[in-house]
C-alpha cells in the first residue's frame, strides 16, 4: 500500500492521517462518549478537531498515568536509534517516525508546530469517509431480539417451546444473574469494565503493542459493551 496519497493535490501522509483519523475517535469516545460526532466540516471545524485530539491525548496521559514520564526524551532516544523505524514491522513501513515526534508536540504538549506535521481537513476528509457508511447506533436502543416461545397446556404448565435457529434466547434481569458469574464474565472478558465508558483505551493500545510485536493469532482489545454491540448488530442485519 502507498504511504504517500494525494487528496486535493495535495500530498498526504496517508500513515499519519490514518493514525490522527482512529485517534480523533478514540479521543471523542474517551472524553466525550455522549456527544460523539461522525461528521466533522473542513476548515470550519479544525479548532474543534485540535482540541478533541489535545483533550484526547491528556485523557490517555492520565489513564497511563504517564504524567512524570519524559516522553520527549524517549521520542528522541528512539529516533536516533537506527532500529527505531521498524522495518521489520509491516503497519509501521513508510511512516515519517519524525512527523509523528511533531504530532506529539502538537497535540500532547499544545506546541505550535510550523509546518504543520499534517493538516487537519485531510484528518477530516479521511474521517468523515471512514464513517459514512457508519451503522444508525440508533436501531439498537430498545432492540427485542427473537427468542423462545414458550407453550403453555390448559393447567398453564409449560408445553412446550417453538424457536428459530440460533434463536433460542431467554432473558432474565441482570440481578437474577448470579453474583460470582457476573465476576467471572468481567474477570474473562473486561478487567477494567467498571472503570471505562465503553471502550478501555489500555486494551486497545495492549492489543496493538502485541499484535505489533508478534504475527500469529491477533489479540482483541474489545469490551463487553463493544461485544454486545456486536452481537446485537448482527441480529438486525
Amino acid at each position: 500500500m502507498p504511504t504517500q496519497g494525494y487528496l486535493g493535490g495535495i500530498p498526504v501522509d496517508v500513515i499519519l492521517v490514518k493514525i490522527l483519523a482512529a485517534f480523533l475517535a478514540l479521543s471523542q469516545v474517551a472524553t466525550r462518549p455522549q456527544a460523539i460526532r461522525t461528521e466533522f466540516v473542513e476548515t470550519r471545524d479544525e479548532a474543534a478537531v485540535v482540541e478533541l485530539m489535545r483533550e484526547g491525548c491528556a485523557h490517555m496521559r492520565k489513564a497511563f498515568d504517564i504524567e512524570s514520564i519524559d516522553l520527549d526524551g524517549l521520542i528522541a532516544t528512539a529516533l536516533d536509534d537506527p532500529q527505531a523505524h521498524t522495518a521489520e514491522i509491516k503497519a509501521f513501513r513508510g511512516l515519517n517516525f519524525g512527523s509523528l515526534h511533531l504530532v506529539y508536540r502538537q497535540f500532547c504538549k499544545n506546541e505550535t508546530v510550523e509546518p504543520p506535521p499534517v493538516d487537519i481537513d485531510q484528518v477530516i476528509a479521511y474521517y468523515n469517509k471512514a464513517l459514512a457508511d457508519l451503522p444508525d447506533h440508533t436501531r439498537l436502543k430498545g432492540l427485542k431480539l427473537s427468542g423462545t416461545s414458550t407453550v403453555l397446556d390448559a393447567t398453564g404448565g409449560r408445553f412446550a417451546e417453538v424457536f428459530e435457529a440460533d434463536n433460542r434466547r431467554v432473558w432474565i434481569p441482570i440481578k437474577d444473574v448470579p453474583r460470582h458469574v457476573r465476576q467471572a464474565f468481567v474477570a474473562a472478558e473486561d478487567k477494567r469494565y467498571y472503570q471505562h465508558k465503553g471502550i478501555d483505551e489500555r486494551g486497545l493500545i495492549r492489543a496493538m503493542v502485541a499484535n505489533l510485536a508478534r504475527s500469529g493469532r491477533p489479540q482483541g482489545g474489545s469490551t463487553i459493551t463493544q461485544q454486545v454491540v456486536r452481537t446485537f448488530w448482527s441480529g438486525t442485519t
